[in-house]
This record gives structure tokens, sequence and C-alpha cells, in this order.
């Protein structure tokens, strides 16, 4: 399965769900003076969330450039390991007051299940720690309860701003290692812990709550969902590749910049990582330059 397969089994699924496929807004954002640049796929969105525009739909699937290179989301120095870009896509489906969280899980689940094959041994899911009712919805789409782990707000709780929207988040991990039966590896010890085989594909965002500047929360009238996978992960896993540099998406990048200097690619030296540096570098600034940056 291509990369691009990949992203058009994503868009035509939600499509059958009834969601609107959204074209990705260019990197430099056109009505946000708050970004830099565009960094998630809820950003051209926003004012939609916040009830200040209004959509003829409310569901939507979208596959977003994303450029973080400065800002609160700056993912330029851990460029070089096997899953951090300046430049990504991100897959993502969303619900404008429509579906909430039993729907987001339910077809998070189905997709990645029966659409991509992913064996659910592989798969645990975090909630945020009080949100009994994710939860609960994931053991009742199929997940087995030792599989469900909470976390507090740096990893599972979402918010647009200091105020605003915000609200729990949901987020699915993915072991990459050779063997799911083995116990060693393929523990909950290992979800969301920097340099372990298992690795963030996935992360629903329940938009339920108002914070306003005192910090008190108020329930939103119509809550909301905004999703987001990252492309070069989810096709990381699906290829079987040791990290995202090894998809089809960017190992071609890779072979030319060895060829370009002459060297071998070796993923494990510090010349490896440097060809990596630099392909994540080219790529983004490619598509840079095609959005006029």
């Amino acid at each position: 399965m291509t990369g691009n397969e990949i992203r058009e089994i994503f868009l035509k699924y939600f499509e059958r769900q009834g969601h609107v496929r959204v074209a990705s807004s260019p990197l430099l954002p056109a009505n946000d003076p708050t970004l830099l640049f565009a960094n998630a796929g809820m950003n051209q969105f926003k004012d939609v969330f916040t009830g200040e525009e209004k959509r003829d739909y409310a569901r939507a699937a979208s596959s977003q450039k994303c450029l973080r290179a400065g800002g609160k989301h700056n993912d330029l120095d851990d460029v070089g390991d096997k899953t951090h870009h300046t430049f990504f896509e991100m897959l993502g489906n969303f619900s404008f007051g429509d579906y909430f969280k039993r729907d987001a899980i339910r077809y998070a689940l189905d997709l990645l299940l029966d659409e991509y094959g992913m064996p659910l041994e592989r798969l645990w899911f975090t909630v945020y720690k009080t949100d009994d009712e994710a939860a609960q919805l994931w053991e009742e789409a199929g997940v087995p309860p030792e599989r469900i782990l909470r976390f507090g707000e740096k990893d599972n709780f979402w918010q647009m701003g200091d105020t605003g929207p915000c609200g729990p988040c949901s987020e699915i991990h993915f072991y990459q290692g050779e063997n799911p039966s083995d116990p060693e590896f393929n523990r909950a010890e290992y979800v969301n812990r920097d340099g372990s085989p298992t690795v963030e594909i996935w992360n629903l965002v329940f938009m339920q709550f108002e914070r306003d500047k005192e910090g008190n929360l108020t329930p939103l009238p119509k809550p909301s969902v905004d999703t987001g996978a990252g492309l070069e992960r989810v096709t990381a896993v699906l290829q079987g590749a040791e990290n995202n540099y090894d998809t089809d998406l960017l190992r071609p990048i890779v072979d030319f910049v060895a060829q370009l200097s002459d060297q071998p690619y070796e993923p494990k030296t510090p010349q490896g990582f440097a060809m990596r540096v630099i392909t994540d570098h080219a790529r983004a600034t490619a598509f840079a330059i095609a959005d006029g940056i």
C-alpha cells in the first residue's frame, strides 16, 4: 500500500460516512495572524469551530499540508529521528457540532482495523484521566480494557489557546516492534515514552468546553470533533518501515541525497541522521516555495 493510496483510503472512507472532502489550505495562513505557517488540519476550520463562520456542511475530511518550524508546535529540533518532520501531511476528520465521541471512536477503529488492516494487539488507546465516557466507548467498540490507558493534561487535553474551545483528547498508538506478543516491549509503560517502539499515529480531540480567562470550563452547546493523523507515521506502520524515512514518501529523497553526496545511507550513523535532516528540510523547502513562501 503506497502513501498515496493510504491518503486516498482515508479520505474516501470519511466521504462514505457523509464527510465533505476539503482541499488542503496553503502553508501560509490567509486570515490568521497568530500562525506563521499552517501547522494542523483544524487551522482552516478555526472560525467554524468557534462559531464565527458558517459552512454548508457539518462534517469534513482533509489531508492538510503542515509546516512546524516555530511557535507552539515546533518540530525543528526533533527532525532526523524516526517520526518528526518540519513538513508533513495531517489526515483529519472533523465534526462541527454534528457527531461526537461515540462516532469519532467508532470511525477511527473501523478505519484502522477494517480498511487498513492493523492488528488490534499492536494498538494502544489513551484517554484523559477523568474521561470515563471515552474509555467506556473504546471498550464498547471492542478494545480490551487493559489497552486503554489514562494520562493527564499534558498528553490528553487539548486547547486552542489560553482561552476558547478545548477538551479531552484520545490518542491511538501503534507498537512497531517485531513481535506483538513480546511482553517486554509491547506494554503500557512504553506508550508516550520517547524512543520507544510504540508511536502515536492519531489524535482524536473532543472539543466540549469553553475556557474563560479565569480558567473556568463551560460546556459548549454543540461539542465538536477535530482529529489528526500523520500520513508519514501511518504509512510507516502500514509499510512495515522502521522509520518514516524508509517509506515510499521519503526514501526516494533520502536515496537522492546519498547519490548527490556520493556517500552510502547508513541509518544508524551520524551521517545517516544528517541525510534525514537534509531530506526533511529539502522537502519542506520545496513545498514552501510551491506555496509562494
